[in-house]
Order: structure tokens, then sequence, then C-alpha cells
């Protein structure tokens, strides 16, 4: 079945649908077959029950079955309510023949409530209350205050049953939106903290360059004009000022490598990334696997693919008791990938995210990486190892820029 009532929940008849939901639905249906085969049961044996009556049965609880179908039908609502009018006129006639159907009034209050909107549910259950108290005067001893209270007694239950769940999903609703409210903020204050390290690294960078290569850059500009000013006139100044611009030149070179040093890890000031990756799975006891042709990437992509290693690597030696550690980097023509496998005893991301370790950072190396334009996924179960897996798309990190030295290479 399949509820006929828009998202939020204003009532029971509005209650979204929930695996907490889909549980008591499941527990909802089993309890009318449970109570119409006792009830069946029970008829044959005192041979209540004629041969009408049975078929009735039957028929009722075929159509009911058939609830579980309506969700996959394009025109659920309708089907929802045609269904509802079935069962409740099928169960009326076999009520009012044999009154000792009327027990499956319980549940049907409950069904009644879910379809429903409020305004429509609790007319619906009185109702069914009433046609439960009417079929009670062809019983026994005739329409009693008992047989009037249990009818009435279980509609309230039904009513009170249904808004509680209601209110306690409305709290629960409540709850995870403000959950989800502190994480996106957490999000937000972790990306404005990110931007500041930005900017305030971009300043000091940009104070570094004016402070020594602008200031280097702008003399020499004065001197080659100063040189070309002295010719043909006065060859040996021009001569003094060209060597001078080849000093500055020199010294804003040893300048621009500096500020490389100190952006490059030291794993990478001598070697490839290739070399640097090698030496850290030796270290760690994994084998490196070198798929592609390799190309220059820009350093903040190296040290980024670097680092990550180093951080599941390290997570893998310490965590994972694993008797295997793969390190695969593959570079194709639009991306460069990076996988780490270990054979590990494994954990659950969910749940290790929730806790801080051992993914704490490899979370920071997710927004790394994002920050770059690929994506890291971890993909782990207890008792079945950990692979990490990250994917740099070429478009998105750029064409890498050379690096400075006097030979042109790294």
């Amino acid at each position: 079945m399949t509820s006929t009532d828009p998202p939020a929940p204003e009532g029971p008849g509005h209650i979204a649908r929930t695996p907490a939901l889909r549980l008591m639905n499941l527990a909802l249906h089993g309890l009318f077959f449970a109570l119409l085969g006792v009830l069946l049961v029970r008829a044959v044996l005192r041979g209540d029950l004629d041969g009408p009556g049975l078929a009735a049965a039957v028929v009722l609880a075929a159509v009911y079955a058939t609830g579980g179908l309506i969700e996959r039908v394009r025109s659920a609502r309708l089907c929802a309510g045609v269904w509802l009018v079935a069962v409740s006129a099928l169960w009326i006639s076999l009520t009012l023949q044999h009154p000792e159907f009327s027990y499956l009034a319980f549940p049907l209050y409950f069904v009644c409530l879910h379809l429903l909107p409020v305004r429509l549910a609790v007319p619906a259950v009185l109702a069914l209350t009433a046609i439960v108290v009417a079929a009670q005067t062809g019983t026994p001893g005739g329409l009693t205050t008992a047989k009037v209270i249990g009818p009435v007694a279980g509609a309230v239950v039904a009513l009170l049953t249904a808004y509680g769940y209601a209110a306690l999903y409305r709290e629960s609703r409540e709850r995870q939106r403000l959950i989800d409210d502190l994480m996106r903020t957490r999000d937000e204050l972790a990306a404005t903290q990110r931007e500041a390290g930005r900017l305030a690294e971009r300043q000091r960078l940009a104070r570094e360059i004016h402070d020594t290569l602008a200031q280097g850059l702008s003399s020499i500009v004065l001197l080659a004009r100063s040189a070309d000013t002295a010719l043909p006139a006065d060859p040996a100044t021009a001569a003094e000022r060209i060597r001078e611009v080849g000093r500055t030149a020199s010294e804003n070179l040893a300048e621009a490598r500096r500020f490389v040093h100190a952006l490059t890890p030291p794993a990478l000031d001598d070697a490839t990334l290739t070399e640097a990756l090698r030496r850290l799975a030796a270290g760690s006891g994994a084998v490196l696997h070198l798929d592609g042709e390799p190309y220059p990437l820009p350093v903040e992509a190296e040290v980024a693919l670097l680092r990550l290693t180093q951080e599941a690597l390290g997570n893998a030696v310490r965590h994972a008791q694993a008797r295997r550690l793969a390190v695969t980097l593959t570079y194709l023509d639009d991306e460069v990938t990076l996988d780490v496998f270990d054979d590990g005893i494994g954990f659950d991301p969910h749940a290790a995210r929730g806790s801080g370790r051992p993914t704490f950072g490899l979370h920071g190396m997710r927004e790394r990486i994002a920050a770059l334009g690929g994506s890291l996924t971890v993909e782990s179960a207890p008792g079945e190892g950990t692979a990490v897996a990250v994917s740099l798309p070429l478009r998105a990190i750029g064409t890498a820029e050379p690096v400075l030295t006097e030979a042109g290479g790294r």
C-alpha cells in the first residue's frame, strides 16, 4: 500500500513512509491476516460459517492482499481509495452476517488512519465503529454496554496510537533537520577556514613576490633600459648594465627556487611522483603498480597524491593488520587515478566517519582532492579489506607548470 498524503505530517493520516512505518505496516497487515485466519478456523470448527460467508471471507483476504501492489501503479492514490472502499464493503457485508468478524475492525482503523487525511480518517473510523456496534445487535444477548464500550475503546486506542506516532515522527524529523543544519554549518565553517587559509597563504606569497621577485624584475627592466640608452655611445657602461641584469636575474631565479622548495614536499625535491611513491610504498611493505606513460602534473596535484598515499598506507599499517598492500598509479589520457588497497580487517566507513578514526585524515584529503576538481572514495567492510580510490581529471587540475631550474627541468 502507499500513502495518499503529503510528506509533511499534520496528523495520523499525514505520516511519511519511513523504515519504521514500513515495519509497522507489515505488522498491521500480519495482524489482519492472523485475525482473519483465527476467525475462519473458529467459525468453520463451530459450524457458524456457511458457504457464502466462507466465500466472502476468502474474497476479502484476496482483495486485501492486492494492497501491496498498489504502490507500483502509476495512479496509486486513486487505486488506494478504490481498494479501501472494496475492503471496507466486503468487511461490512461479512460482519453484518457474521458478527464475530467485527474484530477485523481494529487493523482496519489503522489502515484508514494511514491512507486517509485527518478530515476523512476520523469519520471513517467512527463509521467502522458504528458498523461493529450495529453488528453486535445480532449476537446472543443483544446489544449491551460492554459490546459498545469494546469497539469504541478500540477506536480510541487506534486514534491515540496514530497521533502518537505522528508526534514522534515530527520530533524525529525536526531532530534530523537540526542534525542536517549542524552538519551543513560545520562544512561551511570548514570551507570558510580553508578559504581563509588559502587567502592568508596567497597574501603571504604576494608580499614575498612583491618584496623579492617583483623588485628584482623592476631592477632588470631599469638596467636593460639603461644599457639600451648607453648603446652605442658607451659600450662599457652598457656591458656593465648587462652584467648586472644577469646577476639580478640569477638572484630572482634563486628566489623562485626557494618558493618552489617551500611548496614542495622533500620527497618530491629530487624525484618524480612515481619515484616518490615507489620509495613510500617500499617503506610500508606495499607494491607499486604503474600503468600508462607518466607525464608532468601541477605541483599541488602531485603533493595531494603523495599525501593521500601516505595517509592511506599509514592507516593500513596502523589499523588494518593487512598482509598485502598495493598502490596503483594510472596515467590516462584525460585523468590520473590512484588506488591504495589492503587486505586487512576492514571497517565500516559510515561508522568510522562519525568516530573520527581511522578516516579522519582521509576526510581532509577528500576535501583537498575535491579542491583540485577530483574525487576520493573509500570502499571497505569488516573483514573485507579497504580500497581508497582517487581520480583527478586533467581538465580540472589544468596543465603542469614548468618548475624553474637553470636547465628547464625539475
